[in-house]
């Protein structure tokens, strides 16, 4: 049963306030009208807390202390709100033990994770407490994959309500994209490179498209994987592979299947950075497959986080994550033999000034504006959708639209 929330329960907790994207959430839910939600802030630091609070002349917000593998501090920071958000990655080495008191407490939960691997083992795990105590766990709620999730399920709707049907067919190209990754990113991605050298069992898992729609899903469709840079005739643009098609795609799929095949079983879809030339493309395709080569090699790995790549805690400058933005298009196949173009865009660097508003909203309105969703683990489109497609308009310069 889920345990008794205090009478004076927050609506959103951020855990991992002070980490990288945590202090830009702090300081963007520091702006929003206070007098529409009531928050607090937890980590394992009360002194950097504390500045943080003091940074933001928050000396007045509720603060509280626990560390992401002491399950007894964490219940108890899970009676104290309604949902709570994590951002302590990499999450497959900090974040199962939130996880798992959230399902058993009945307490909801949102994160930034990118990590398939790790989402797969707490579907396995804990899926069925969730149910049980009816908390609603939503990861990928930042740049992966929200716009990726809310795109399709947005051009899906529309397909629909112009045909009567769904998209055969959705690509997603990224149009435009300016950002940079922080240590805390770097760490995931070389976290998730270690484990599969490590496990091939694991490297089976990652290649499967519906590995998170579980074991009675009805979808066999052969979907594309972009591993070479290559030219989509039927869009006149050369592609490159999408570092976050990996995650992406396997959350759209999983929102197929959470929303009873809206998007039809045969449904396609895939995710790609387009180019305008075919030498940058193969350039940018060579430069990935180098880097994810070497981060496969452990000394090589070992090497580029000691002294190359920004370690966790560090990332994009204020003056990066103002000037960073992105720009994907969604080009669905209609059922009428049409072409529908959908845009999906942010006005801050994807990663982390978008990411932490598209994050805090997500929070926001599982706590505010979703009380028809039952128990269990779902993604932003299929919990949230319509809701949280508005609340980026209006408070995270996030925008969906035809063109």
């Amino acid at each position: 049963m889920p345990a008794a929330k205090q009478p004076d329960s927050f609506d959103i907790l951020l855990y991992g306030a002070t980490s990288f994207v945590g202090k830009i959430m702090v300081e963007y839910l520091s702006g929003l009208p206070q007098n529409e939600f009531s928050w607090a802030i937890a980590g394992r630091d009360e002194q950097k807390l504390i500045a943080l609070k003091a940074q933001h002349n928050l000396t007045e917000l509720p603060h509280f202390i626990a560390d992401a593998s002491d399950e007894t501090a964490l219940t108890a920071l899970c009676e104290k709100t309604n949902v709570i958000i994590s951002t302590v990655g990499p999450y497959a080495l900090y974040g199962e033990t939130l996880v798992k008191v959230c399902a058993q407490t009945g307490t909801d939960y949102c994160d930034l994770t990118g990590e398939p691997q790790w989402i797969k083992a707490m579907l396995d795990k804990y899926e069925d407490e969730a149910k049980h105590s009816g908390a609603r766990i939503i990861h990928c709620s930042g740049f992966d994959s929200i716009p990726s999730d809310l795109g399709v399920y947005f051009s899906q709707k529309l397909a629909i309500e112009k045909t009567g049907k769904p998209a055969s067919q959705i690509k997603m190209r990224v149009y435009k994209l300016k950002g940079a990754a922080s240590g805390g990113t770097i760490a995931s991605m070389l976290n998730v490179l270690k484990e599969a050298g490590e496990d091939a069992s694991l490297r089976k898992l990652l290649v499967n498209p519906y590995v998170l729609c579980g074991p009675e899903h009805p979808f066999h469709q052969r979907q594309k994987n972009h591993k070479k840079a290559e030219y989509d005739s039927e869009l006149g643009i050369w592609t490159m592979p999408f570092v976050m098609a990996a995650i992406n795609e396997r959350i759209v799929h999983r929102s197929n299947k959470l929303l009873s095949s809206l998007y039809g079983q045969d449904f396609k879809y895939d995710e790609a950075m387009s180019s305008k030339t075919a030498s940058k493309a193969w350039i940018t395709t060579l430069g990935l497959g180098a880097f994810v080569g070497a981060a496969s090699f452990s000394p090589l790995r070992n090497l580029l986080a000691d002294h190359i790549l920004p370690k966790p805690g560090e990332g994009p400058s204020r003056e990066e994550q103002e000037n960073g933005m992105f720009d994907m298009r969604f080009y669905a196949q209609l059922s009428n033999g049409e072409m529908q173009t959908v845009k999906v865009t942010g006005d801050k660097d994807p990663g982390y000034g978008s990411t932490a508003k598209m994050l805090s909203q997500a929070a926001l309105c599982l706590a505010k504006d979703i009380s028809d969703v039952k128990g269990g683990f779902w993604t932003p489109a299929s919990a949230l959708g319509d809701a949280l497609i508005e609340r980026l308009g209006k408070h995270a310069g996030v925008f969906i639209k035809e063109l």
